[in-house]
């Protein structure tokens, strides 16, 4: 069995993904440090994305930039995945707990972030007609980072493959009913805050006259 450190076992799990997260879950390692770090990179590469693109390939860049969304995108999405699965996975017998997923899920993303990072930097380098090397690395992020998350989840939760994909699936219907949910509560509050306010400035008005 392997012995590394925190990095070494990220390391571990991202190029070697089929025995990676079985030698971390038995081995009964990762970080949650490294974890949140992850997060912040993730976030970091979507700003970067959004707003260093080069203009040729760059049809999102606004002069007046919005970190809202793309702190929905990265942060708020990754957490409410995490929240979804563990949900999902308590009722259907997975063996993952709430830090793992969050470990496991995280570590899942290093290749999306880093072929972001490696997409930016072509593109403020090379012509329209050669984007089919941006293209192909940021396929390459994602498609490895999905081999990445599936894996992943079968090792924390100890699923079959199949089962797995169930999992994923359900996880996202999930996440929409969560953010969903989250959207009504914001509503309700921003509703009793102006009926509130409303209330306040007509007893203010009236004491003053």
């Amino acid at each position: 069995m392997y012995e590394f450190t925190p990095l070494g076992w990220l390391k571990h799990c991202v190029l070697h993904p089929v025995e990676g997260f079985e030698d971390l879950r038995w081995k009964k390692q990762g970080s949650m440090k490294i974890a949140l770090i992850i997060v912040f990179f993730l976030f970091v590469a979507m700003v970067v994305d959004r707003q260093l693109t080069g203009f040729q390939f760059n049809n999102a860049y606004v002069k007046v930039f919005n970190v809202v969304p793309l702190i929905v995108q990265s942060v708020v999405y990754y957490f409410t995945w995490v929240l979804g699965n563990w949900s999902i996975c308590t009722l259907l017998d997975g063996e993952g707990t709430f830090r793992k997923i969050a470990i496991y899920s995280a570590y899942a993303l290093v290749p999306y972030i880093v072929c972001t990072f490696i997409s930016v930097f072509l593109s403020n380098l090379l012509v329209q007609e050669e984007s089919i090397w941006i293209t192909a690395i940021s396929a390459l992020g994602i498609g490895w980072s999905v081999i990445l998350m599936i894996q992943a989840m079968k090792a924390a939760h100890q699923y079959s493959f199949t089962k797995t994909l169930g999992s994923i699936i359900l996880t996202l219907v999930a996440m929409l009913l969560i953010l969903f949910l989250a959207i009504l509560l914001l509503s309700l509050f921003q509703q009793v805050y102006v009926f509130g306010y409303s209330v306040y400035t007509e007893i203010a008005y009236r004491i003053r006259g």
